[in-house]
């Protein structure tokens, strides 16, 4: 199997689905001229033209409106923001508008859009670029979000994602759209709201998304050394979360620590503890373990950063925590 790089897994995604479908357009800031900010997009103008591949102006609230307005009127737009942090400004459209339109029009008008772009820290890029957005989004009935961690994961629930009649959420690192990995040549597509055990273990669950997959894959090779067999899982899609993926693999471990980037308050590892504790309570050896970003706004200071995000050392730990080794 080949091997591409993230962001070119994603423009793959976003041109076989403008092929396939005429009604498929991308929107957003430097996504035709420039390529993309990321250069996700590069080439596409040349192909499909300025029709399909529109440049906006930095007015985030502007454009989205324009491309849910053309979702309810039979599009599929791909709007892409250059961070989810500019998409603030967006939130009444996507919230008041593409998360409800189907309900308030009692299913007579739909919304199948996609808001795509990266999530998270991105190195010293301080308190206002450095957010993570997922719990926010899926706080918010009608909406589905997926955050992806790999090249293979990001083309397949991208495809998806488009081809969704419902409004999607699609989160992006910026730190990882030069990651290499394998990609098949033929088409796929991957189910909405299925996780996906990269590892399998016996003695620990370990419960992660996005660019923190990573830390808990590392965190699963150095517990492997003394022993600890770790099972991990990419949740792939935060909302709908798949719930039952995560009983099964406790059923098998009786332990479980969520790693996410996030902070602590209202994070999704705080409702897969809530939802584990109700339905696989029975099979837990000991209190799932959550570790998060910290509690405060993320600092320029890159020892501040590092101080602020999880690690496989603070991984290692929680899991001999919850083995009851430490």
């Amino acid at each position: 199997m080949r091997e591409i790089r993230f962001r070119e897994a994603l423009g793959e995604a976003m041109s076989e689905e403008m092929r396939r479908d005429e009604n498929v357009f991308l929107m957003g800031e430097e996504v035709a001229e420039y390529n993309g900010a990321y250069k996700v997009s590069k080439g596409m103008l040349d192909e499909f033209g300025p029709k399909r591949v529109i440049d906006t102006p930095i007015a985030e609230l502007g454009f989205t409106g324009i491309g849910v307005g053309a979702a309810m009127n039979g599009l599929r737009p791909i709007v892409e923001f250059m961070t989810w942090n500019f998409a603030i400004l967006a939130f009444d459209q996507i919230i008041n508008s593409a998360a409800k339109i189907l309900s308030m029009s009692g299913g007579q008008i739909g919304c199948p859009i996609v808001f795509r772009g990266g999530t998270g820290s991105a190195g010293q890029l301080a308190q206002q670029h450095s957010q993570t957005f997922e719990s926010w989004m899926a706080n918010t009935p009608g909406l589905k979000v997926i955050s992806v961690s790999n090249p293979y994961d990001a083309k397949g629930l991208l495809k998806s994602a488009i081809r969704d009649d419902d409004p999607v959420c699609f989160m992006e690192s910026e730190v990882m759209y030069s990651d290499l990995g394998e990609v098949p040549e033929e088409e796929y597509l991957l189910p909405i709201g299925v996780a996906d055990i990269k590892r399998e273990g016996t003695d620990v669950t370990i419960v992660s998304y996005n660019k923190m997959m990573k830390v808990a894959l590392q965190a699963a090779e150095e517990l492997a050394k003394e022993g600890i067999s770790a099972e991990v899982i990419d949740l792939r899609t935060i909302r709908p979360l798949d719930y039952k993926t995560l009983v099964e693999s406790v059923k098998k471990t009786n332990r479980m620590v969520c790693v996410e980037e996030a902070w602590p308050f209202g994070a999704i590892s705080a409702e897969i503890a809530y939802e584990m504790q109700k339905y696989a309570f029975d099979y837990l050896d000991a209190p799932i373990t959550r570790i998060t970003g910290a509690d405060t706004s993320m600092s320029y200071s890159p020892v501040l950063v590092d101080a602020f995000l999880p690690n496989a050392a603070r991984v290692v730990k929680a899991v001999k925590e919850v083995m009851y080794v430490v």
